[in-house]
């Protein structure tokens, strides 16, 4: 008899230990639960920014400023010419001393320039991305590419802003969804009372910019077979964190 007793007190505090548990898993009304969740969205890169250099040097300054100057123009005339609707902008022009490698003596005079370095650069930002090839080697006749980079446009990177706000949000009520569950309690009973965007300005390049050192002073008006380039893509990325109260 008292075996049965003793069983029977067992099972009573068993299921009061998982009453106790179940009470503790489930989330009281009011409970706060803080959820982080994010949005990662892909574009493919519709805009590029190429810079184009050129660099001449000669004992005269104006000699080398000289041929600087006309070999700019020239390509600058071609890169319209090719492309209408690119952005062109001057990013630098620079005038430097060159001198003798030859050591200086303690005693001598300050060393006078032998010659000078004279170059300018130019920024080509374009959305035609098919007839960049075609572009870069008409201005390689007479300049040299220093350096290309594939971007989203304004136009691309507003419109993926708004996708990856969506697939964020989304992606924070299927997380609220499957913790009320988790938790217990039904869905509808959470309600979202804040969301805080971290981040928002992140921005993933999946693939590193091309850059490309220019070799100096080999601008020539021969012909030049046309490069090869992928655009690649862009991925943006919004985390979000949300507060959520359970009724």
């Amino acid at each position: 008899m008292s075996r049965l007793i003793n069983g029977i007190f067992c099972i009573v505090l068993s299921s009061a230990a998982m009453a106790a548990q179940a009470q503790v898993a489930t989330p009281a009304a009011g409970t706060l639960l803080v959820m982080p969740a994010e949005g990662d969205v892909k574009r493919a890169n519709d805009q590029a920014t190429a810079t184009l250099m050129i660099e001449e040097q000669d004992k005269d300054k104006s000699v080398a400023a000289s041929r600087v100057n006309q070999k700019m123009k020239q390509g600058t005339e071609i890169i319209k010419r090719e492309d209408p609707r690119a952005t062109l902008t001057t990013r630098g022009y620079y005038t430097y001393p060159v001198y003798s490698d030859e050591p200086q003596k303690p005693s001598a005079k300050p060393r006078q320039p032998v010659g000078w370095r004279v170059g300018q650069s130019l920024d080509i930002v374009t959305t035609n991305l098919a007839g960049l090839p075609k572009t870069v080697a008409a201005a390689q006749r007479v300049l040299a590419l220093n350096g290309l980079a594939f971007s989203l446009s304004e136009v691309a990177a507003r419109k993926l802003d708004d996708e990856r706000i969506a697939v964020a949000i989304n992606n924070l009520n299927q997380r609220i969804a499957a913790a009320a569950k988790a938790l217990g309690r039904n869905p509808a009973d959470a309600v979202i009372e804040s969301i805080d965007f971290e981040g928002a300005s992140s921005r993933i390049q999946q693939d590193s910019p091309m850059a490309m050192k220019a070799m100096r002073g080999i601008a020539t008006e021969s012909v030049v077979e046309e490069p090869s380039f992928e655009p690649g893509e862009t991925t943006l990325r919004l985390q979000v964190v949300g507060k959520v109260r359970f009724k």
